[in-house]
């Protein structure tokens, strides 16, 4: 299989998607809303705003799971940047009229960033993620996290550099703000 081909579950669930398994959907539910409502939630700040952004995520998917392109990344990815740009709208929208563009703007790329970093380290492998832990919850040293993670100090320092090296990224990838395409229409009835 080619490197940068998806993983097995990621073809197979898009193809379920787009035959209009209503059980595919509820797969997806399972696997990715706690993600996608505390992207949301992350943005917006708000319960009942990051409930109703999860579910329009979700109609967004079972009425166009062909706009899934699995040479752009994995489908968890992708549910997460629906989540951000369908977070964002919702937040511009809510915040429009209040204070300056600027303002607006400024508060958009806080969010943005934000949920960018929840992404990152919920997507980063558990070892990356307790050494992160460590030293950011329990203000662990790098020598402390060695000797809590039984691990050598040169492989704590390790991990601690790439983790943080991974969270940098969040404030300096672009965001993606475009429109979710075919958003508005169906194409396909609710599941039942």
């Amino acid at each position: 299989m080619p490197k940068d081909a998806p993983p097995r579950w990621d073809r197979r669930m898009q193809q379920r998607l787009a035959r209009g398994e209503a059980a595919a959907l509820g797969e997806l539910y399972d696997r990715f809303a706690s993600l996608v409502h505390s992207l949301a939630h992350r943005v917006l700040g708000d319960e009942k705003a990051a409930d109703r952004t999860t579910r329009e995520v979700f109609a967004y998917i079972w009425e166009n799971p062909d706009a899934y392109d699995p040479k752009q990344g994995s489908m968890r990815s992708w549910v997460a940047r629906i989540a951000q740009c369908q977070a964002v709208a919702r937040l511009r929208q809510a915040e429009r009229g209040r204070g300056s563009h600027e303002e607006l703007e400024q508060k958009v790329r806080s969010a943005s960033a934000a949920a960018r970093a929840d992404f990152i380290v919920t997507s980063m492998p558990a070892p990356l993620r307790a050494a992160l832990e460590l030293a950011y919850f329990k203000r662990r040293d790098y020598r402390q996290a060695a000797a809590d993670l039984q691990i050598s100090e040169d492989e704590a320092r390790r991990r601690l550099r790439l983790g943080l090296q991974l969270l940098s990224t969040a404030h300096t990838l672009p965001l993606d703000e475009t429109t979710l395409p075919g958003h508005g229409h169906h194409t396909r009835g609710t599941p039942r």
